[in-house]
């Protein structure tokens, strides 16, 4: 069994050298591989050339690297991350520190006692660390998530999370069509109308960014969500 780990990156180069070998240090459990697709959106800074340097130092780990030829959006990245996927699972991994790499574990193990298809990562559950951050964030997190269980008849606590992990062959049958920050509730409407999908959420750690730190999210990403929520849960598939 293999974990894919698709990185969407741009403008990382601050911290996609620490993300990458934290990934490696990685240890999963139920003898799972794992392979890591790193996808650079057309960045402008130093990130390339980190990736490419931490590549050729670790010719024994299983990482690929592709670059976009202009600026799509996290959402094509991810896009273009699960083209390139081989693995039997498939998690994504902000090239940020926000996300514990050492918290894959955590979202395989329903997997592994034979629960779960999708497993989210939610940073508002269980006894996990998180940052105290922005007021605001969390509010617009939480009426999302609301807004989007109303609509799909989940009962998740975090649907906007980065870490979600799904069945590669449950993934790959989707047309996806977000190509920025409206594709977790596109995702996440998407797969709540499959017969019989068993999704499960887990509890974990959340280590926030400021806006100084690089945090790239804002207010005009919320309206785009919502607009997604309902876009994607009524006219169109």
């Amino acid at each position: 069994m293999k974990l894919s780990v698709i990185i969407p990156a741009y403008n990382e180069e601050k911290t996609i050298v620490s993300i990458l070998e934290r990934i490696r240090c990685v240890r999963l459990n139920g003898g799972f591989d794992k392979e890591i697709i790193v996808i650079n959106d057309y960045s402008t800074d130093n990130t390339e050339s980190l990736i490419l340097k931490y590549q050729s130092e670790h010719p024994d780990l299983n990482i690929t690297y592709y670059r976009h030829d202009k600026n799509q959006g996290k959402g094509a990245a991810i896009h273009s991350g699960i083209q390139k996927s081989t693995g039997d699972y498939i998690i994504v991994q902000d090239a940020d520190l926000e996300y514990d790499p050492q918290e894959y574990n955590l979202l395989l193990q329903p997997v592994l006692d034979g629960y779960a298809d999708i497993v989210y990562g939610s940073r508002f559950t269980g006894g996990k660390p998180h940052r105290i951050l922005f007021f605001w964030h969390s509010i617009g997190n939480k009426f999302l998530t609301f807004c989007s269980n109303a609509m799909t008849n989940l009962n998740l606590t975090d649907m906007e999370t980065c870490y979600k992990l799904w069945r590669s062959d449950i993934i790959m049958n989707i047309i996806l069509k977000e190509k920025r920050f409206g594709f977790e509730p596109e995702i996440t409407a998407k797969t709540s109308r499959i017969p019989g999908v068993r999704i499960y959420e887990v509890g974990i750690s959340y280590y926030g960014r400021t806006y100084a730190e690089g945090k790239k999210i804002n207010w005009k990403d919320g309206f785009r969500a919502l607009y997604c929520i309902i876009k994607y849960n009524t006219w169109a598939r």
